[in-house]
């Protein structure tokens, strides 16, 4: 089969004699590797009509495996429905320069924490400014770390709604155009992360190791800093939506993306992988990247998340403490249609027959009778 778990299958262990990994990479390697398999543990049921056994194999459920958001993805979507408003949606990417990418490499939890937080002050100080909107947004961020051939590159995809709450609860509309200026946007992005990466290093929280070594003496960092800060950084709009589904329905894309997903990977063979890349520079047009296994690993692991990591994160009107409150209230200011979610409360299987039409209590053998667990048979007898 050409999926990631057959190249770690092939590969992995010779990749790991080799190469020193972090507890986590070393959980998700394993997890890639034994999804859906013994190892995992399985269920076991029978048919009550025809007798005939299944076993059905666990999933890993690790959130960096491509065989298992499916499922999430389309529960997180379903979610969010109901916290959508009748107003435009913008999606903007927040980057950084290329001299910056090792640093967040080698300091992964403080430096991805940052990101988030330059980018939504940044979004809170201009959506503020009555020049803008005057006006508290409500937005959410997701982390990425990848590009589509796997290369290291850490970026925040943020969604923000058209308008705002007033200080005298009024909603505010931004238009059908983005409010803030992108080049104002990125400069200030820019001034907030580079002043508290200095922070940072001047309270001793950050490592410099290997290549990037030289970066201990201060004035080799400080001389970075004032490179990168004359820099432009790569702020943009990615997309404008209006439609609440529509909406939603793109941005499960990407809050449950993982580096790379199977559906993309092309051969597999005993020392090469190859997988298909779009290129953003020719009109997104298609192509074949192909790796030896090895370096398809290294770049596959890269994107490992720290331990309890948030990736999506939620802000100002759409904040999980203002949900009930400012999220309602923009709700009926806006006259939005509500949405109820149809998978709450339901169990898995209810939730695979309602998505999916599934039913997997159904047996496969005849198509009529229903699958119990083997132990309620050995219970019985």
């Amino acid at each position: 089969m050409n999926t990631v778990q057959e190249v770690f299958k092939k590969n992995y262990q010779e990749y790991a004699d080799t190469n020193k990994l972090s507890d986590q990479q070393q959980k998700v390697a394993y997890n890639v590797l034994n999804c859906h398999t013994e190892a995992m543990g399985a269920n076991v049921r029978f048919c009550e009509e025809c007798g005939h056994i299944e076993t059905h194999y666990n999933s890993c459920r690790n959130r960096h495996c491509p065989s298992c958001q499916g499922i999430n993805k389309d529960v997180w979507a379903d979610a969010r429905m109901e916290d959508t408003i009748n107003a435009p949606y913008f999606h903007v990417v927040f980057t950084v320069p290329e001299q910056l990418k090792m640093i967040i490499y080698q300091n992964k939890e403080v430096t991805y924490n940052l990101l988030y937080k330059a980018t939504a002050e940044t979004i809170f100080e201009l959506s503020n400014n009555k020049k803008y909107l005057g006006a508290k947004p409500g937005f959410f961020s997701v982390l990425h770390t990848w590009t589509q051939d796997l290369r290291y590159h850490p970026h925040i995809h943020t969604v923000l709604i058209g308008g705002g709450l007033t200080k005298i609860k009024h909603w505010r509309s931004s238009g059908k155009k983005f409010f803030l200026p992108v080049k104002v946007l990125a400069k200030l992005f820019r001034g907030k992360f580079l002043a508290v990466l200095k922070s940072l290093y001047n309270d001793g929280k950050l490592d410099f190791y290997s290549s990037i070594s030289e970066l201990n003496d201060v004035n080799a960092f400080n001389m970075l800093l004032s490179e990168v800060y004359k820099i432009d950084w790569y702020t943009y709009i990615k997309d404008t939506f209006s439609g609440s589904s529509d909406v939603v329905e793109y941005l499960a894309r990407y809050t449950h993306r993982v580096a790379i997903s199977n559906n993309r990977i092309v051969r597999v063979g005993e020392n090469t992988v190859t997988f298909k890349v779009r290129d953003r520079k020719a009109t997104g047009e298609l192509k074949q990247v192909t790796l030896d296994c090895h370096e398809f690993i290294r770049r596959f692991l890269m994107h490992v998340l720290p331990k309890g990591f948030v990736k999506i994160r939620y802000y100002g009107i759409l904040a999980s403490r203002n949900k009930k409150t400012l999220l309602v209230l923009c709700i009926k200011l806006t006259n939005t249609i509500e949405h109820k979610s149809k998978l709450k409360n339901l169990n898995k299987v209810e939730i695979l027959f309602v998505l999916y039409k599934i039913d997997i209590n159904l047996c496969p053998c005849c198509k009529i009778g229903k699958l119990i667990p083997l132990s309620a048979r050995c219970n019985s007898s």
